[in-house]
């Protein structure tokens, strides 16, 4: 009996009304709201790097923290997810703002948002859970690295007037030339967050590091009137308000203009979304709705860039911190989103006084722990083809695009897997399975079935009969005619039967009939009859049976 599919409220009820349903108490809103408060500190400094690193404004980033928090918690499916700018995304949206300029940025996320949200109703989000695990920890690291390579200049605070080039080969070269321009004060800032970052993380764990660094360089920065960079110096004083909502420029020459990077965008955000909702689940023991998650970040996308924000997804480590900050709901999110709007509204004025070597800090953390250096190690030493996979990945993030990486990632996947199920489909011949002293477990023999005999051969086929193995498979059953006159083919351990497979099988046994071979096929499933059937391999020319010592019987007695 097949189970009933899942309806359409089943797969898109967002999880807060799920949750609100189950009723929701003063207990559970107080730990929402501490969850999300443990959240929005982690979030603010975060945003901001993110922004600027990508080439947008701080305030860019903290409009996607609320705009994204706030749409992905409302509509999403997962309990935990907290949505905002993600540094995955750094190298895509940084690439896009220097080709299409901001404008065409927001027109991509907004092109974006309706492919995720068109995804998710085709509910094909349940298939993303099907990329190799070695592609997702290589174009991670790749991510990674490009990240911290992007962030030398701010760090080093080195200066110079030519144009920093867009790719990692050309890029560290061109860094290593004007590396006599280092300044020191902006080294000392910037190696002060990291170390705070880090000490904080070690000893103590549970207070908010990256807020505790940033804020501490600035104050320094400022009372000591160290002549660095601050977000005041380069990008003027920050809004204390959310701007209006406005539709971006979408003209058909700039959709055909960015529409590879909204696609790359799309394909990044529903893995890294999906990815973050699992880690969840992995900690809570509860289960997201992937494709639901998938819609609501379409939604919160397109709400972004209504609001001039960035590409919007769910992010790792802001989920992890509100699942290990008791966050209960999807309103630990919500209130997330709340207290960055409630940062911008009464403290603008004094982000302008952090140092851009202190964001850079916070990235270059970002950076190392976006590497997962154990799985990576794993990975390579795991087998040859999941290394090969996963510096195929890695090389081609670092060295093409990110895009480019995922895609030849995954096909080598594929084509490796294939070669592993055609490696592990065999066909073996099989004698006495039907003598009394050798019964079979699953099909005992009747009474009184003869012993062995020459003229008849078992073969039994083992593992997946597709169109990897269909041509081993074929060259074993072609040569059954040289010796035998009856053929009984068992593919009761034949997991899956595909067109190719079946028209294989056809074939051979037409063969076979042909030379006078009389055939039987025991073990079949329903879906394997209709794929053989299709293919002309029917009664009464081929003997079907479901016991194996039946057919046997039968066959005998037809060739007697």
């Amino acid at each position: 009996m097949q189970t009933p599919a899942p309806s359409f409220a089943a797969l898109f009820t967002p999880k807060l009304i799920t949750t609100l349903r189950e009723g929701y108490s003063f207990h559970r809103l107080k730990s929402d709201v501490i969850a999300g408060l443990t959240v929005a500190i982690v979030a603010l400094p975060l945003s901001m790097a993110i922004a600027v690193a990508s080439g947008a404004s701080p305030a860019q980033g903290l409009y996607t923290a609320i705009i994204g928090g706030f749409l992905v918690s409302l509509l999403g499916g997962s309990r935990f997810q907290i949505g905002g700018p993600a540094g995955a995304f750094i190298v895509l949206v940084a690439a896009t703002i220097q080709t299409h300029g901001i404008s065409g940025l927001l027109v991509a996320t907004f092109l974006s948002g309706l492919m995720l949200m068109t995804i998710g109703f085709l509910r094909i989000g349940t298939y993303i859970k099907f990329i190799p695990y070695p592609v997702t920890v290589g174009f991670t690291a790749g991510i990674a690295v490009i990240i911290f390579a992007s962030q030398l200049k701010p760090l080093l605070g080195l200066n110079f007037t030519d144009s920093e080039p867009g790719d990692l080969p050309e890029k560290l070269p061109f860094l290593w030339q004007h590396l006599n321009s280092l300044d020191a004060t902006t080294l000392v800032v910037s190696l002060s967050t990291i170390l705070i970052i880090v000490g904080l993380k070690r000893w103590l764990p549970r207070w908010p590091g990256m807020l505790i660094a940033v804020t501490a360089t600035a104050l320094v920065a400022a009372v000591l009137e160290l002549p660095i960079a601050t977000l005041g110096t380069t990008f003027g004083e920050m809004p204390n308000h959310l701007p209006m909502p406005e539709w971006p420029e979408l003209s058909w020459s700039m959709i055909q203009a960015v529409l590879p990077n909204a696609v790359a965008f799309t394909l990044l955000g529903a893995i890294e979304s999906l990815l973050s909702a699992v880690v969840a689940d992995g900690m809570t023991g509860r289960r997201h709705r992937a494709n639901c998650e998938l819609v609501a970040q379409g939604v919160a996308n397109i709400g972004s860039s209504l609001f001039g924000g960035l590409c919007v997804t769910g992010t790792i480590a802001r989920t992890a911190t509100n699942v290990r900050a008791g966050g209960t709901s999807p309103m630990a999110g919500i209130f997330h989103a709340g207290f960055v709007l409630l940062f911008i509204m009464i403290a603008a004025p004094l982000a302008a006084y952090i140092p851009l070597a202190s964001l850079a800090g916070v990235l270059a953390v970002v950076a190392w722990n976006m590497i997962e250096k154990r799985a990576f190690a794993s990975l390579l030493k795991a087998s040859r083809a999941d290394a090969a996979v996963l510096l195929s990945t890695f090389g081609l993030t670092l060295l093409r695009d990110l895009t480019t990486g995922i895609v030849v990632g995954c096909l080598v996947g594929m084509v490796l897997f294939i070669h592993r199920m055609a490696q592990a489909t065999a066909i073996t011949a099989e004698r006495p399975l039907f003598e009394e002293d050798q019964a079979d477990e699953l099909n005992p023999p009747d009474q009184g079935v003869p012993a062995t005999d020459p003229d008849l051969v078992v073969y039994r086929l083992s593992g997946a009969c597709f169109f990897g193995a269909a041509a081993s498979i074929e060259s074993v059953l072609l040569r059954i005619a040289d010796k035998h006159r009856g053929l009984i083919l068992d593919l009761s351990a034949v997991p899956f039967l595909d067109s190719s497979g079946a028209q294989m099988l056809a074939g051979a046994l037409k063969s076979a009939q042909g030379a006078g071979v009389k055939v039987a096929l025991t073990g079949t499933t329903h879906d394997m009859r209709q794929q053989l059937f299709t293919q002309g391999v029917q009664p009464p020319e081929v003997m079907f049976s479901h016991q194996l010592n039946t057919a046997v019987r039968k066959l005998k007695a037809l060739l007697a």
